[in-house]
């Protein structure tokens, strides 16, 4: 697996206290250098260009001025330092080098997993949120399709719903996503009916898990709403928001997801994507706990090495099973 890093992610400092904090990074790269196959790349920083071509060109200048400023506190949980400019373009053209290496052939072993931050999936158009300033995967998506692509397909696993990408595509039909999350944690977004307006509408899908949810809720969730959505929408591009906080020892969800389980999710994407003829990289959202994170991240290298997951020992409860129903009839899924 090709991972791609930037050491200027590592200097937006978001202070020690803070769980989205440069030691994430640190921590995933300790944990795959004990690891064979893993392979870096050192890609160019998103334009911005790039970045205005799903942001609004003012917010995008606001977010300079308050860098080059010295930066501080955006809102309550989104704070920023004069280097955050830099890290902030370098995480979302981490993300296109993902996306564009992965429409250019990168398969099995090659395929890519971009380690930026800040992360993105909570920036909207026009705003900073969620620790997020811009949203890579959404830049990711859209370089793709300028790139060729007819459609992308994102699955977001972090356990936040990623409204901004949610927002950003909510009226196309050319990028669907699909999210699954922990119902009423931050930022309150993502419930079944939003299925998408206009050109978007069947686009979207949000699978609003209860807390507690686990393996056999996220597994059961994919086969029955997930891959079904995403095989008749046919992507050319199967873009991954990999946020690992819905780990069951991340300090932030209530979620059970294990290890294992995260191996179990990037199994499945795999087979969607040969399925569907799609292109397949990761970008990295969320993940709190240092050392869940690195297990995880991990996880996914070692599954497209030939690590074979183990199979939840349950089946998914009657909740979970209740959301799924309720996501099959709002996008009529037969």
């Amino acid at each position: 697996m090709r991972f791609g890093y930037r050491e200027v992610c590592l200097d937006h400092d978001t202070g020690a206290r803070h769980p989205e904090r440069p030691d994430r990074l640190r921590a995933i790269r300790r944990a795959l250098s004990r690891l064979h196959g893993v392979v870096y790349d050192d890609p160019d920083r998103a334009s911005v260009e790039a970045v205005k071509a799903v942001h609004d060109a003012d917010y995008v200048e606001s977010v300079r001025e308050f860098c080059e400023g010295g930066g501080g506190s955006w809102d309550a949980d989104t704070v920023a330092v004069e280097a955050t400019w830099d890290a902030a373009l370098a995480s979302a053209g981490l993300a296109q080098w993902a996306a564009l290496e992965a429409l250019d052939g990168a398969d099995g072993n090659d395929t890519t997993f971009s380690l930026g931050r800040p992360p993105g999936h909570h920036a909207v158009e026009d705003d900073a949120m969620g620790f997020c300033f811009f949203n890579n995967v959404a830049v990711a998506a859209q370089t793709a399709l300028e790139a060729g692509a007819e459609r992308v397909a994102v699955f977001d696993w972090d356990v936040h719903h990623g409204n901004g990408t949610q927002d950003i595509f909510y009226d196309r039909g050319d990028v669907f996503y699909a999210s699954v999350h922990e119902r009423g944690l931050y930022p309150g977004t993502g419930e079944v009916p939003e299925t998408g307006t206009g050109d978007g509408e069947g686009a979207n899908l949000n699978l609003a898990y209860p807390p507690g949810a686990g393996d056999a809720e996220y597994a059961y969730g994919f086969d029955e709403a997930v891959a079904p959505a995403v095989e008749r929408f046919d992507p050319d591009l199967f873009l991954v928001s990999a946020g690992f906080d819905a780990h069951e020892r991340d300090p932030i969800s209530r979620m059970r997801v294990s290890t294992e389980g995260y191996g179990l999710l990037t199994e499945r994407c795999i087979d969607l994507a040969e399925g569907t003829d799609a292109a397949l990289a990761f970008v990295l959202e969320g993940g709190y706990g240092l050392e869940c994170l690195a297990e995880s991240v991990s996880m996914v290298h070692e599954v497209f090495m030939g690590r074979d997951p183990m199979t939840p020992d349950r089946d998914a409860n009657d909740g979970a099973r209740s959301v799924v129903t309720d996501v099959r009839e709002a996008l009529n899924l037969e």
